[in-house]
């Protein structure tokens, strides 16, 4: 069966950019999805997986590195390729990992291959999921319920983009991009503010209100499952627009001016939030990039912020809990106002980009999902008009 197109999910506007966000620049850390269940966390994960461009890998490579980029390399690569030998390339199509609630250390991390250790003498390093998630999607159900230390590693990964193994003896690091994305429900237990500060960003979400968006959710859901090659066939322009949207503004992404100005309002952002130490600080600077870098801003802007921190301060707020959602809203409101007021926003022209990246979430939507002040309609669109002649849309 068919992944379920991510521009086919109704509503959930702000999980689905909290996760582009994370799809553009994987260093901000990952995404921490809160809600009760039934509200689509898993299917929107694995929909980002199917939406990712597909890769450039060395061939046989176990860890599916860049031949592109070869400082990157690991370890198995560099003692191949790394003379100047021109390695043979294979196309990869990003890979969507679920971590399993019980999974050991071994099994994340990898471990040592000890029936050829035994046989030959040799030692040979076993892959773990780590390394498997490289250039796709790690999924981590009920976060919350795993080992901290398990997190500790995931995060430290998602954060670096490498994975150093110390194992029995063995040394090594390999490539570890990855897009982190964490499910949690809060009825089941919280994460404990030590590990919620490592994920760059987080977002709450609950089932949809509106009758017609509830409507639109079993419409397509029961057309998905009745013929999901089908229904990903009507929904492939739309997913092929969305995914080279996101290549392209990953490229760009490094280009992405950031003004002193910009600097210091996210740091005052932080500061009037009351946030411990500075990783909020970068990640709203990071957000703030990357969905400049959506809009096809040539500089970020401070709505570009204000629309960010959001995302990076719900979870970090000392003061108020994540799962206390309207108090965490209120809370985040007179952030905004505290330090935006003062803010003056460059005009800028909208250019094609902003306008592509306009129609495509406009593509997506139906009537009653579009929520004022949502983050995935600061740009000006017009109201789609549906239809209920065709039974996918």
């Amino acid at each position: 069966m068919s992944a379920y197109p991510f521009a086919a999910i109704v509503g959930q506007e702000p999980m689905r950019m909290a996760l582009l966000l994370n799809a553009v620049d994987p260093s901000l850390g990952g995404v921490l999805i809160a809600g009760q269940k039934g509200t689509g966390k898993t299917t929107a994960a694995r929909a980002l997986a199917a939406l990712l461009p597909t890769s450039r890998v060395v061939a046989g490579c176990s860890f599916g590195c860049d031949p592109a980029t070869p400082a990157a390399w690991c370890d198995d690569c560099l003692a191949k390729h790394g003379g100047g030998a021109i390695p043979l390339v294979e196309h990869r199509r990003p890979p969507f990992v679920e971590l399993p609630l019980g999974a050991t250390e071994d099994r994340v991390v990898g471990t040592l291959h000890v029936e050829e250790a035994l046989r030959s003498g040799r030692r040979r390093f076993e892959p773990g999921l780590l390394a498997s998630a490289h250039r796709g999607v790690l999924y981590v159900d009920e976060v919350n319920l795993l080992d901290d230390h398990l997190v500790d590693l995931l995060l430290d990964a998602a954060a670096s983009g490498v994975h150093h193994v110390e194992r029995e003896g063995l040394s090594l690091s390999h490539p570890a991009k990855l897009v982190l994305v964490g499910t949690m429900n809060p009825e089941e237990g919280e994460v404990r503010p030590q590990l919620l500060d490592r994920f760059g960003t987080s977002v709450m979400v609950q089932g949809l209100l509106a009758l017609e968006d509830r409507a639109e959710i079993v419409h397509r859901r029961l057309a998905f499952e009745t013929d999901s090659t089908g229904f990903a066939a009507h929904w492939h322009a739309a997913e092929t627009r969305l995914g080279q949207h996101i290549e392209r503004a990953a490229k760009r992404l490094g280009d992405i001016q950031v003004p002193p100005s910009i600097v210091t309002l996210a740091v005052r952002l932080a500061t009037e939030a009351r946030v411990h130490g500075h990783r909020a600080d970068v990640a709203i600077l990071k957000a703030s990039r990357a969905l400049a870098a959506l809009l096809g801003h040539q500089t970020v802007t401070p709505k570009d912020v204000a629309e960010s921190m959001r995302f990076v301060l719900r979870h970090r707020l000392p003061d108020v809990p994540m799962s206390a959602g309207d108090r965490v809203e209120k809370r985040l409101d007179q952030i905004e106002r505290a330090v935006m007021s003062d803010s003056t926003e460059p005009a800028e022209a909208g250019d094609q980009e902003e306008e592509d990246f306009a129609s495509l979430l406009e593509a997506m939507q139906v009537p009653g999902s579009f929520a004022a002040g949502s983050i995935l309609f600061s740009v000006e669109k017009k109201t789609l008009k549906q239809t209920r002649s065709n039974p996918t849309r």
